[in-house]
């Protein structure tokens, strides 16, 4: 048997403690043991005693045991339980006086809270005796009685032959019978609690001891996610005795139920309180956070940081708030020019009479099909033709093509803010025809500045009086309908939480305001995706103004976007009674109706809630009167604009999809998105270039370079367009047009690499073509005969003196021909000293004529060489004309091309001794300026 496994197989723990042999149980066995889970048997077995105590062998196995494994189970020893006697004296004394003074205090408000009717009524009825009193209770206690004990007993058997006739399941049913009669169905409370309690009768004590039950039904609530139920325990709590704990809580179930505004009164509450309450200021700080006020946010966090420096949830709620501050800060620098966006949603105002005669501009949706619009004497609804977005995806209601909101596009997306500002648009409220929406007089939109009526850069009147709003409190109302319409949602929501708040705190009682702001906060709300808050402002404008209509409009999109469809369709019905011409009820209601019938079925009319019947003078139903020729002219160019935006989305959709065929190296796709780009956008250079692009990865250079040149027609200096065509000549093997558009690319570029790399390549394979060309091409041989003068020569003179009689006949050159074949001579017997003679009959002006068709890299090199040995010194002035004229001849550039480095660094000591001359026709400048175009 090894002494290293357990030699018992899998036996369970206690069979094999009972089975472990009496020869393991030694020192020997023990400790050469290595199996811990066994050695952890047999110390059990010698703790149990069974094989008889053996302390000394049980320390050792402990100690052997530890050595294998320290973090054993069977080495772990349980701490007997404290007892008073094991304590110090002071320590007892000290605990005994703590609990006697509770007991104390417990029984001395439990008398008090007894001498009062609440805690007494119903104590003595329909409560039992407490156990271990000395009365005696009945046996049965009928709970159908008012208090009385029922003292009739059934008699037990009472020997055996009684036992026998006793009949077990009649009794049985009996019992149960009693039991069903006197059972009542359980009430299930679906309510929430009354947050008021009236506590003027109670004490301190109660009231304390109520507070605290109440605060703790709102914890229980709040750990069951029930925050509307906490919220009401919280507040009645409140009312009894306002705390602080209650009213952290509460706050914090307000910033789950998304109540920003409620959230941060709580907050302020405690502040007042207590200035330095952590908890209300971290509280504090994430509302700031959310409605968009980041340096307040991060003051309070401050503050927070500087009383618990290691306060997690601090530290990373003001990263948070910091990287959002740095986010929005440069997306305001990136933004630039503010621009005005044209399919803005209105908030509620009042139009002044002088401005009812502005044209409305039909709404439509971004990025969807038209439809009918609301001629403009029907007055513009603010939302009614305007959907946006619900909860969640950001989105705006498509038309009633679509049957699910999850297909609606953004209203608020990049595409809507490069829109042209609108030409004609009134504000909100009462039109031509009469409509009476519940909106009031807003000089924000009513203004100078609005582009409703045309007058535009004039500034705007933030200090106008609003109806009964004081004036601080209508330059916070106008504010936000400024922010609102350049779409700063957040900022104009907070604008119009400051004047709701300011309203509430002045007491002003005027519906038609509040109205207002609650509808246009609710506007912001769902801009900003927050269906739920949306609502409940909703409903509070409509319980101070009953059937107006954009809080209904607003309250049932939101509903919709929450995908409570029997409540938005109510919602929609109602708009629909107050005002039948609201296209966008009528499909709204159109798809909820197949929504509902798909989830409900036939019966789905039963399940819907009860429909308002709306007054008649709430109705603003009009008879509609033909569009005058301002609105069709109107109409006309929106719908102009829409279809340009529409192709330009649709074009940037096509090249994007285009890029991404190209990036995956699907370039025939690609070619086929391009070309659908092209049918819009038949100018855009850019594509053209694409194409080409997608033409040289293909091989088709000579497509490739028919694009470019369709390119450099509508962009002349297109980098792209000179480096892709030389890239296609150079797969056409025209190496020359490939350099010269390689030159042009390095020319508007100097430092590009790419080009640069690819010239020298196409620089090298010219040569070689070059050289197999002549190589190829047989040369003819031409008889020369050299002529002295009027006689034949009668003796062979010397080859110099035989060559400049010759040449000397040939300085007078008088078209490109002649000083073609006398500049050919002298480079090919390598002659300076004549070729400097011609340079200096020939006029400077007239040398790149001469040279143009005589023009190559060795020709260039020779007459360099002349100029600096023959000539530099004789007439510095003739050598820099020469030099002034010589680059622009034809095919300078190619020729340039082909010098080599030697030759290349020799005419840069030519420029370098001609800058040393001192002259009155050129300075070093002009030298050196001049020296650019040819190194």
């Amino acid at each position: 048997m090894s002494s290293t496994s357990c030699p018992l197989g899998n036996l369970t723990s206690n069979e094999c403690a009972s089975k472990i042999p009496v020869e393991h149980l030694e020192y020997d066995y023990i400790g050469k043991c290595k199996d811990t889970k066994y050695l952890e048997k047999i110390l059990g077995l010698l703790r149990s005693g069974k094989e008889g105590f053996y302390p000394h062998l049980i320390e050792f196995c402990e100690t052997h045991l530890e050595n294998l494994d320290p973090r054993s189970r069977a080495l772990r020893k349980e701490n007997p339980v404290s007892t008073s006697s094991n304590l110090p004296e002071d320590e007892r004394s000290l605990i005994e006086n703590e609990l006697k003074m509770w007991q104390d205090e417990s029984r001395a408000t439990e008398m008090s809270l007894k001498r009062h009717s609440m805690f007494n009524d119903g104590v003595e009825q329909n409560m039992p005796p407490v156990r271990g009193s000395n009365c005696s209770v009945p046996l049965i206690w009928n709970s159908t009685s008012t208090g009385k004990w029922r003292s009739s007993r059934c008699n037990k058997p009472r020997d055996y032959r009684e036992w026998d006739k006793f009949d077990v399941e009649k009794e049985c049913q009996k019992i149960d019978g009693d039991l069903v009669e006197n059972e009542r169905p359980a009430i299930i409370n679906t309510e929430c609690p009354k947050a008021e309690v009236d506590p003027s009768l109670l004490t301190t004590e109660e009231k304390l001891l109520l507070a605290k039950r109440e605060k703790d039904k709102g914890n229980e609530a709040f750990r069951a996610n029930d925050y509307e139920e906490a919220i009401a325990y919280y507040s009645r709590s409140i009312c009894i005795m306002p705390m602080v704990a209650a009213y952290n809580n509460r706050a914090q179930a307000e910033i789950k139920l998304k109540h920003w505004t409620n959230a941060m009164k709580d907050c302020n509450h405690i502040l007042e309180l207590e200035p330095c309450n952590v908890k209300a200021l971290l509280r504090r700080a994430s509302v700031h956070n959310e409605m968009g006020n980041g340096q307040l946010a991060v003051k309070d966090l401050t503050i927070v940081l500087r009383e618990e420096p290691q306060n997690v949830a601090a530290t990373q709620l003001l990263s948070e708030t910091s990287k959002k501050m740095t986010e929005l800060r440069q997306g305001k620098q990136r933004k630039g020019k503010k621009i005005i966006i044209q399919e803005v949603e209105e908030v509620d105002e009042e139009i002044k009479p002088e401005q009812t005669d502005c044209l409305v501009e039909p709404s439509q949706l971004v990025g969807g099909d038209e439809r009918s619009a609301v001629p403009a004497e029907r007055g513009d609804m603010g939302n009614a033709q305007k959907r946006p977005h619900g909860k969640g995806d950001g989105a705006p209601h498509s038309d009633s093509t679509n049957s699910h909101p999850g297909h609606w596009r953004s209203k608020g997306s990049s595409s809507d803010k490069s829109k042209v500002p609108q030409e004609s648009k009134v504000a909100n409220g009462t039109s031509k025809r009469g409509s009476t929406v519940s909106g009031q007089a807003d000089p924000a939109s009513s203004s100078k500045e609005s582009p409703a009526c045309g007058n535009v850069g004039e500034p705007v009147n933030l200090d106008a009086l609003c109806g009964a709003l004081p004036l601080s409190l209508s330059r916070l109302k106008n504010e936000g309908n400024l922010l609102f319409k350049n779409g700063q949602f957040g900022d104009a929501l907070e604008k119009y939480s400051q004047a709701i708040q300011g309203c509430t705190d002045a007491g002003i009682d005027s519906p038609e305001d509040l109205c207002i702001l609650y509808a246009n906060r609710a506007a912001c709300y769902l801009k900003d995706g927050n269906s739920q808050d949306c609502i409940q402002d909703c409903t509070r404008a409509l319980e101070l103004q009953p059937f107006s209509l954009k809080p209904l409009l607003r309250r049932a999109m939101a509903y919709e976007s929450l995908e409570r469809y029997r409540k938005a369709y109510v919602d929609y019905k109602t708009v629909l009674q107050i005002d039948v011409s609201v296209q966008a009820a009528h499909d709204s209601v159109n798809r909820i109706t197949r929504l509902l019938i798909e989830q409900d079925g036939a019966e789905w009319r039963e399940q819907l809630p009860d429909i308002p019947s709306v007054p008649l003078s709430a109705q603003q139903h009009r008879r509609e009167e033909p569009p005058s020729a301002e609105v069709l002219q109107a109409r006309a160019e929106k719908a102009a604009r829409d279809a340009e935006r529409k192709a330009q989305v649709r074009f940037a959709a096509l090249k994007e999809e285009g890029n991404a065929f190209v990036k995956k190296g699907q370039y025939q796709d690609a070619l086929g998105k391009y070309s659908d780009c092209l049918k819009i956008k038949p100018e855009e250079c850019a594509i053209y270039t694409n194409r080409a692009l997608c033409y040289l990865k293909l091989e088709r250079f000579m497509e490739a370079k028919q694009e470019c040149d369709t390119a450099l027609k509508v962009e002349p200096s297109n980098k792209k367009a000179f480096y892709r065509r030389a890239m296609a000549n150079k797969g056409l093997k025209d190496y020359l047009a490939s350099s010269s558009d390689l030159q042009e690319v390095l020319q508007q570029d100097p430092h590009l690499q790419e080009a640069e790399n690819e010239l020298e390549e196409v620089t090298l394979l010219l040569k070689q073509s070059l050289t197999s060309e002549s190589q190829a091409k047989p040369r003819k041989v031409i008889p020369v005969t050299e002529v002295t003068g009027d006689h034949e020569a009668s003796s062979v003179p010397s080859s110099d003196t035989c060559f400049r009689e010759e040449f000397s006949h040939k300085l007078q050159t008088s078209n490109a021909y002649e000083f073609g074949q006398a500049l050919n001579i002298a480079c090919s017997s390598g002659n300076m000293a004549a070729c400097a003679d011609l340079l200096a009959s020939t006029a400077p002006e007239k040398l790149p004529q001469f040279l143009s068709t005589q023009l190559s890299g060795q020709t260039i090199s020779f007459i360099m060489k002349v100029l600096d040995s023959h000539l530099l010194e004789k007439d510095p002035n003739l050598v820099y004309q020469h030099l002034s004229h010589l680059h622009t001849a034809d095919r300078f550039s190619i020729a340039l091309i082909l010098l080599e480095k030697d030759e290349r660094s020799h005419i840069g000591q030519l420029f370098e001794r001609l800058s040393a001359v001192e002259s009155a026709d050129f300075t070093q400048n002009d030298v050196q300026n001049l020296a650019n175009k040819y190194i």
